[in-house]
């Protein structure tokens, strides 16, 4: 009440009542928060108030001007103005984004891609693992900024893709772990019809579990990853096909005497891993869609892509072309998959294969 008292009195004596409400009227389409620092300074200095006592007068006059401007002259416009600018008034954009993406391939690619966007985001891993629903759903509330994963049309329709292929398609193209005791019986594979008799083991969260049963595929799933290896050496299905690029490194992580790497059979099928962006991070998609491009257009993708993922030794190793090809049809490929872009994707769909 005192600094009511002593405002009024200040105010009165200088004549700044009405000064005050001809500045809200005259000034609404300014910036409200440019608009409230130089006329909080003005006053302050003439009235002699303190900040905090100016705080309580101006929230005083501010309610009341607003009132009676809505009631007396509602032709006017100010309150929807002041209403526009400050849906303008926005918070800063985070420059420090979570992933789930560990220290491999992918997470190199990533911070590239953001140095060359000249974003100045700061990448923060998280050490929680998370299956793929997880994921989802932990991007969608905010938590997690970045992924990555193999591409699906309900993903993509659920989360913000950043359309180019991070192994230029390599993940498309499928090796087999299967029993050691099943060499033979794989080695006389030569058909789709033949293949049909093998029994796929897949994690039920990725989206090759879909495109395996779309083909006519039987499989086996399960939620754990990590249970697959015991499943099959168990004899629960007969095969389970990873990425070229991963399976020698997933193999070896799940050390089991009775598998091995199948050597004849190469499964290949058109499914981009991408990154994926939180729907409350679209500027950082676009970083990152700039910073891949960049490096596609100057070839540095490419060279980082060879270098990382031993490309030539893969190459030796797996012998793509001694193997019987398995191509399979992925019917919800998005239409926005841009497979025209010959710059994107390694020449391995182009194959003929053993006959």
């Amino acid at each position: 009440m005192a600094i009511h008292l002593t405002v009024a009195m200040r105010v009165i004596a200088t004549g700044m009542t009405s000064v005050i409400r001809y500045v809200f009227t005259r000034t609404t389409t300014l910036i409200i928060t440019k608009r409230a620092a130089c006329w909080s300074l003005f006053i302050m200095a003439l009235t002699g108030l303190s900040a905090s006592s100016f705080a309580v007068f101006a929230a005083d006059i501010a309610s009341s001007h607003f009132a009676a401007n809505s009631n007396s002259n509602s032709n006017s416009g100010s309150s929807d103005a002041i209403k526009s600018d400050v849906s303008h008034i926005q918070a800063p954009i985070s420059k420090t984004i979570v992933t789930t993406i560990q220290q491999t391939w992918q997470l190199n690619l990533l911070k590239e891609a953001l140095r060359r966007s000249d974003s100045g985001y700061q990448v923060q891993q998280m050490s929680t693992q998370m299956n793929q629903k997880r994921k989802v759903e932990e991007a969608l509330a905010g938590t997690v900024d970045v992924f990555w994963s193999m591409t699906s049309k309900e993903l993509e329709e659920t989360v913000l893709p950043v359309r180019i292929p991070l192994f230029k398609g390599l993940l498309g193209n499928r090796l087999l772990i299967i029993r050691k005791a099943d060499e033979t019986r794989f080695a006389k594979v030569k058909t789709m019809a033949d293949f049909r008799q093998l029994k796929a083991g897949q994690n039920r969260y990725w989206p090759d579990a879909t495109i395996l049963e779309a083909n006519g595929l039987p499989v086996v799933t399960s939620y754990q990853y990590t249970n697959l290896y015991p499943m099959l050496e168990g004899g629960r299905f007969d095969y389970l096909a990873l990425g070229a690029q991963e399976i020698g490194e997933e193999l070896a992580s799940h050390p089991d005497p009775a598998l091995k790497v199948d050597s004849h059979i190469l499964l290949q099928y058109r499914s981009p891993a991408y990154f994926f962006v939180s729907p409350k991070r679209p500027e950082l998609a676009a970083a990152i869609l700039a910073g891949l491009e960049s490096m596609v257009s100057d070839g540095s993708f490419d060279e980082m892509f060879n270098r990382e993922l031993k490309i030539e030794q893969l190459y030796r190793e797996a012998k793509f072309e001694q193997r019987v090809i398995i191509r399979l049809d992925t019917p919800d490929l998005s239409p926005l998959t841009p497979i025209e872009r010959k710059e994107l994707w390694l020449d391995l769909f182009s194959m003929q294969g053993a006959k």
